[in-house]
């Protein structure tokens, strides 16, 4: 079984964008709204601001209490939104229950909507047309380019139909041609329509759903899940037991997490690029 790490691909990606960013007259810049103390987004946040030092673009959090009031939050957006030095805005999620979510997402510029969320984005995404997308199933989309795994005409299914990944993984992969089915916790038989795919991308979160009876042989697996048990970090996919059958799979950690971050580096780029800097 081939593994798809993400590194090599994360690091062609970030070879290109330092070249890229240094042709533009200013470095792109990444503003990131932290709001509470949730310690997984402490970590997420500080490897993206590493990742910006890295690549020579100008990255900056900003940290608001789990108290802040929605007012607040919508003021410091909008003037985000207005200052054309910040090319990128993100908000990091999970936020703090009193605070309106979808409301809060709408209200970053869409141009500047570095995490592909806001819905003008969502829609040019169905449309087809060019757009800032969601980090995470972009980066899939980058690991089977990387490693040369045929999309077009070939089946794929999705497990999961999140707004940040399931949904938008399945336009991605029907974009490249491929044709998807989107399977979820109300499909029956879902071990027989995962079988069903050259391409399976796990994205339930649940870890080790998908074992032996979920995979065809020679199929490429794409594991989106991660998460932390007593045994280590683990997957939405019982690696173990899939081994034999898979002919690709990408690793837990190592593979798809990889990839989020460099995706959200070329968001950024290509969001100074689109603003003339």
């Amino acid at each position: 079984m081939k593994s798809l790490a993400g590194r090599p691909v994360a690091d062609a990606i970030y070879a290109e964008l330092r070249r890229e960013a240094a042709a533009l007259s200013s470095p792109p810049s990444l503003v990131v709204l932290l709001i509470g103390e949730d310690p997984a987004s402490q970590t997420y946040v500080a490897s993206k601001e590493k990742r910006c030092a890295e690549l020579g673009f100008r990255g900056k959090v900003e940290r608001l209490p789990a108290t802040v009031e929605a007012d607040t939050v919508f003021r410091r957006i909008s003037a985000l939104n207005a200052d054309r030095n910040v090319h990128g805005i993100l908000v990091q999620l999970p936020l703090p229950p009193q605070l309106p979510r979808e409301a809060i997402l709408e209200s970053i510029d869409p141009e500047k909507d570095v995490d592909g969320l806001h819905p003008v984005n969502a829609g040019r995404l169905v449309q087809g047309r060019p757009t800032l997308e969601p980090c995470t199933p972009a980066g899939v989309m980058e690991i089977l380019k990387f490693y040369e795994i045929p999309v077009s005409g070939r089946r794929a299914v999705v497990v999961g139909r999140s707004d940040i990944v399931g949904k938008p993984m399945a336009l991605l992969l029907l974009r490249a041609d491929a044709t998807v089915t989107v399977a979820h916790s109300k499909t029956p038989d879902l071990a027989l329509v995962c079988r069903e795919a050259d391409i399976l991308v796990a994205a339930a979160g649940r870890p080790k759903l998908i074992g032996s009876s979920y995979v065809k042989p020679g199929a490429t697996v794409i594991d989106v899940g991660i998460h932390r048990t007593p045994d280590g970090l683990v997957g939405d996919v019982d690696a173990a037991a899939i081994a034999s059958l898979a002919g690709a799979l990408t690793p837990v950690p190592g593979g798809v997490g990889v990839m989020t971050i460099a995706m959200l580096m070329r968001n950024v780029f290509r969001a100074a690029k689109d603003v003339g800097h």
